[in-house]
């Protein structure tokens, strides 16, 4: 009894409030989006509404946290890559058996329940990325332990490509950040930033204005750094290598990448060009947020959502509800609120002295920061529409469990920190 006492005792629970907070305001406006005004008698417990059905994950999500507390702290450590491989295996599975829901086969599918897999391979990686580098520790020193461990993140990514769902497998990019934390190069970091960013810019600079900005700045920057004996021949490979990722850029948009994926692309470079075709989500989900104003128009009384004028609004677009109801005084909120979430999850993972349970914090870091950011992004016209929901928010069972298990794995490994400090001295 003593020793769980002191387990609650430890437990960070302004992470615990936190995570209520947002879970509950989500169901709020689960339930603003559904809600018809001619329909007096409309209750957000409707189990034929998706706020009625958005309690019932949530009610079993408070299960699936005491199940994760009652579980002996060290079998996260322990089963680590069996967890994974488990996770990977029935990825493989969905391929085979899935439902294919809106192109993508990403589903289980019996009667009326659907679970996405993929949602839970995050987590299983965190734990995996997690047991590679505590038992590696100079990994980043020899080709085969970099090879082995950027695997890790690649197979679910590769299995959920293969699936449709080209969103969530980049949601695998942000253990880039973990890595960084943990002794990467700085320099590649910084190298695959930049490619990110000259892609970009390349859908929006015209080729040739882009290629001599771009290998000028190269020349420069090799010419101030470069011992004159290496100079010649690193400009010269700089210069081709720009040069071929600026003109592939439109051989990728125009021959890789499938129609509705160009159709985001185009809808991020000019959605007025098509305000009625590929630009229609992000045109109606601005006008959503914008129209709010500072104060929001109340709750319940968002046109935009009740004409059902932004698609997916309870789900990859519901922070449209909250600029349009709340304004821009409850969209700062709910920034606010997040923001302070990941404070937490890095102050948590920070005081760990377990390599394991670091990383692992770190990783649950970096995967909320990507979905936070791209799907608050996104809404607003800053990045292209990929699909991913915000999390802890957004209406779906298999991502709020996803979500709650990638997050309460951490509380319960910060619970029993100075244990996990003593089994790692003993080995």
């Amino acid at each position: 009894m003593r020793e769980q006492d002191n387990f609650v005792n430890r437990l960070d629970w302004g992470t615990v409030a936190l995570y209520f907070m947002l879970v509950l305001l989500g169901w709020l406006n689960i339930f603003a989006v559904v809600y018809d005004v001619q329909r007096v008698d409309q209750s957000i417990f409707d189990l034929t509404l998706n706020s009625g059905r958005q309690l019932i994950w949530i009610l079993t999500s408070v299960v699936l946290i005491t199940i994760i507390m009652l579980i002996d702290f060290r079998f996260y450590d322990s089963f680590a890559y069996v967890i994974y491989a488990g996770v990977m295996l029935i990825l493989l599975f969905v391929l085979i058996f899935g439902k294919e829901i809106a192109g993508s086969r990403s589903w289980f599918a019996i009667g009326g329940f659907r679970l996405q897999p993929s949602e839970f391979a995050k987590f299983a990686t965190g734990l995996a990325v997690a047991k590679y580098l505590s038992t590696n520790n100079r990994v980043f020193e020899t080709l085969r332990s970099q090879v082995i461990l950027f695997g890790i993140i690649a197979t679910p990514a590769i299995l959920i490509i293969l699936q449709g769902d080209t969103g969530t497998a980049l949601v695998y990019s942000a253990f880039a950040l973990v890595f960084y934390r943990e002794g990467f190069s700085p320099l590649l970091l910084g190298l695959g930033v930049a490619l990110v960013v000259l892609f970009m810019l390349t859908l929006f600079i015209p080729q040739v204005y882009l290629i001599v900005a771009v290998v000028v700045t190269a020349f420069l920057l090799i010419g101030i750094n470069t011992k004159k004996t290496r100079r010649v021949i690193t400009i010269a490979v700089a210069a081709v290598s720009i040069i071929g990722i600026v003109v592939s850029v439109d051989f990728f948009v125009s021959d890789v990448l499938k129609p509705h994926q160009q159709s985001r692309i185009k809808a991020l470079i000019n959605p007025d060009a098509d305000p009625l075709g590929y630009g229609w989500n992000v045109t109606q989900s601005k006008i959503a947020i914008g129209s709010g104003g500072f104060w929001g128009k109340g709750f319940l009384q968002g046109t935009q959502t009740k004409f059902d004028f932004v698609p997916e609004q309870s789900t990859d677009f519901i922070f449209c509800t909250v600029g349009e109801e709340h304004g821009w005084i409850g969209s700062l909120l709910l920034i606010v609120l997040f923001v302070a979430l990941l404070f937490k999850i890095t102050t948590i993972a920070e005081r760990q002295k377990s390599t394991f349970a670091r990383v692992y914090g770190y990783s649950v870091a970096a995967i909320l920061l990507f979905h936070f950011s791209i799907n608050i992004g996104m809404t607003i016209g800053l990045f292209p529409v990929i699909g991913i929901p915000l999390p802890f928010f957004s209406y779906g069972g298999s991502s709020l469990w996803a979500f709650t298990v990638l997050l309460f794995i951490l509380l319960k490994l910060d619970a029993h920190r100075s244990q996990l400090l003593n089994r790692a001295g003993l080995s």
